[in-house]
């Protein structure tokens, strides 16, 4: 039985956006082992047919003895669990769990899903982060990107060698599983909703400035806040700023949530004014259950709006831009908002369909792992010659 080894920074990671990947893996008969820090969504891989191993991991944090303690674990435990491949997300992985890999001659994958704080922001931090992708990523079999921006980034900065660079269309949406839901409505209320992790670079800020302008100008708008406060984030939004703004008015906040789909469904319309996303997961699922987009003209975010059409694009750190297209949507009629959500679900079901992403990798890993028989068997017949 092959076996493959999936490597993130947070275990809900892992369920929230490669759900179908490790579904389909365990299905098709692999040995799938998950490692990543335990939180209270890892006992949730059993369920799956997945074996579990917990990895210690400062997310945030740079120290960089702590790195190296990581790396030696990651070593280790490749060489016990001699993977026939391994996938790495998020930054820490990405950079350390490949050179992890090539210590201990195993076969990886970086997936190269965001830039992420220290892409954004022009800081020591973030030139440290690129030469490390340099440095280790020339040891990865394969670099995946899921959007054409971040990748063009690398290609730019030199960071990784282009033969190695595929473009995934994004994580995937099961489109089964985020359908369109009928609630029935009991007032005449327009709820707009900002659904995601409560940071400034979310363009939560502009979002609430919007909401002021908004509650002054209508009676019958509701703007809500659905998400965690991130507090180990350097650009996480505090629960006494998101109080204060409770507390005059401007936004409901709704707390956080693990099921995302009954607010979606009582909502008139998703709004992420996001200063960059690797493809934001929450457009794609309020597309799937046909709502109506509004959503900055930035990296993962404008390609999953045809804009006028399934939505509407904003432009960054404009929050009078905001107001502007959140009051063409609201000034819409519900027929033509209806046909907006239709539209923006033939988009996911036709471009962005996890099938699509699940069989890129089944097609890599019978390749890789192909590829490494041929070489074993080539190798034993030499030695035996």
């Amino acid at each position: 039985m092959k076996r493959i080894v999936l490597v993130s920074n947070t275990s809900w990671s892992m369920l929230k956006f490669r759900l179908g990947v490790m579904k389909s893996l365990v299905e098709k008969g692999y040995d799938v082992i998950i490692i990543a820090p335990r939180d209270k969504h890892s006992d949730e891989f059993k369920e799956l047919g997945c074996h579990y191993i917990e990895l210690a991991m400062d997310n945030k944090g740079s120290n960089i003895f702590k790195d190296l303690r990581m790396v030696y674990k990651l070593q280790k435990a490749y060489k016990k669990l001699d993977p026939d491949l391994i996938f790495h997300y998020t930054i820490k992985p990405n950079i350390y769990g490949t050179f992890a890999a090539f210590l201990a001659k195993k076969r990886s994958i970086a997936v190269i899903t965001g830039l992420g704080y220290t892409f954004i922001h022009d800081t020591v931090t973030a030139k440290i982060a690129k030469y490390l992708y340099k440095v280790s990523l020339k040891h990865s079999e394969k670099v995946w990107f899921i959007n054409v921006e971040d990748k063009n980034k690398f290609l730019l900065a030199e960071l990784v060698a282009e033969e190695k660079m595929e473009l995934l269309p994004s994580e995937g949406i099961n489109v089964d599983t985020f359908t369109p839901i009928t609630v029935k409505r009991e007032d005449n209320i327009f709820r707009f909703i900002l659904i995601a992790r409560l940071l400034w670079d979310k363009g939560v800020g502009e979002y609430v400035k919007a909401a002021k302008v908004l509650a002054k100008k209508y009676d019958n708008v509701e703007c809500q806040l659905l998400g965690f406060i991130d507090a180990q984030n350097p650009k996480a939004i505090s629960k006494e700023q998101v109080d204060d703004w409770v507390q005059k008015g401007y936004v409901n906040y709704l707390g956080p949530t693990d099921d995302v789909k009954p607010f979606i469904a009582k909502a008139d319309c998703i709004v992420l004014p996001s200063y960059r996303e690797g493809v934001s997961m929450i457009l794609m699922e309020s597309a799937a259950m046909q709502k109506p987009l509004i959503a900055t003209n930035v990296p993962g975010c404008r390609d999953l709006i045809n804009s006028s059409v399934s939505g509407y694009t904003c432009q960054m750190q404009d929050y009078q831009d905001l107001v502007a297209k959140m009051e063409k949507m609201l000034h819409l009629s519900e027929k033509q908002r209806q046909k907006m959500g239709k539209e923006g679900r033939k988009l996911m079901v036709e471009e962005y369909n996890e099938n699509l992403v699940i069989e890129k990798y089944l097609q890599v890993i019978r390749k890789l792992t192909w590829d490494e028989r041929v070489n074993k068997f080539v190798l034993k017949k030499k030695v035996e010659n």
